[in-house]
């Protein structure tokens, strides 16, 4: 699976609209019967404390979602309770502990619903939120405690709240140098500043006042009365 960059998250997302004045979660039951999230509900809490991770692939499988060889999901990690089956998890991707996948947002005047692809061999930190719509690329990787509000280009690590890419570009070079040059120029002027410190509290006042605590004017008076 390859992220197609010419669409976002949001042109992949239905969106259901609600009647009325109550918020849409309020419908809840209208958009999915509740005998169906009731039992997914179970598969989902076994998914997430079995400790074989056979047993959460059969989990995972049971609730629809799209499980290929060799994927592997974290203890405590947590697909959606409502549309899990718009899930699909490619050969070799991890999800990891305490990771949400999220496949549907309740609004105000309607909810939405929308698949996530986590690609072949993509890595999905502890503690990540991934959002309806979402595709996450071949051998991609999410840090940990991330929220992904848009795609994932296979072979990038993206990180924060948005998940924003990271790693090695031009830009990023960039602004690391510009970062060490005005760390290297802050130095420097403390520098200086420190040197002008000192001699004012040593040299400069010793050559105009003896010893920079009034001693040398003793002195010099102690001579005069000797003389």
């Amino acid at each position: 699976m390859t992220a197609d960059n010419s669409r976002s998250r949001h042109d992949r997302i239905r969106r259901h609209p609600t009647p009325g004045v109550r918020n849409s979660l309020a419908h809840w039951t209208s958009a999915k019967h509740p005998l169906r999230v009731a039992l997914n509900y179970l598969f989902v809490w076994f998914a997430r404390i079995s400790p074989s991770l056979r047993l959460r692939r059969w989990c995972l499988r049971r609730l629809g979602v799209t499980v290929e060889p060799g994927v592997s999901w974290g203890l405590e990690a947590t697909p959606d309770v409502f549309w899990p089956e718009l899930i699909t998890m490619e050969k070799h991707a991890i999800v990891g502990y305490d990771a949400t996948l999220l496949c549907h947002e309740f609004l105000q005047d309607e909810y939405r619903t929308g698949e996530i692809v986590v690609g072949e061999r993509a890595m999905i930190g502890a503690g990540a939120i991934v959002l309806p719509g979402v595709e996450i690329g071949a051998g991609a990787s999410v840090a940990a405690n991330s929220l992904v509000t848009r795609d994932v280009e296979p072979g990038t690590t993206v990180a924060g709240v948005p998940a924003r890419k990271m790693g090695g570009g031009s830009e990023s070079r960039g602004e690391t140098q510009t970062q060490s040059q005005s760390w290297s120029q802050g130095q420097t002027e403390c520098t200086a500043d420190q040197k002008r410190t000192e001699w004012g509290q040593t040299g400069g006042v010793d050559g105009d006042h003896g010893n920079g605590d009034g001693s040398g004017d003793a002195e010099e008076n102690e001579e005069s009365s000797n003389a």
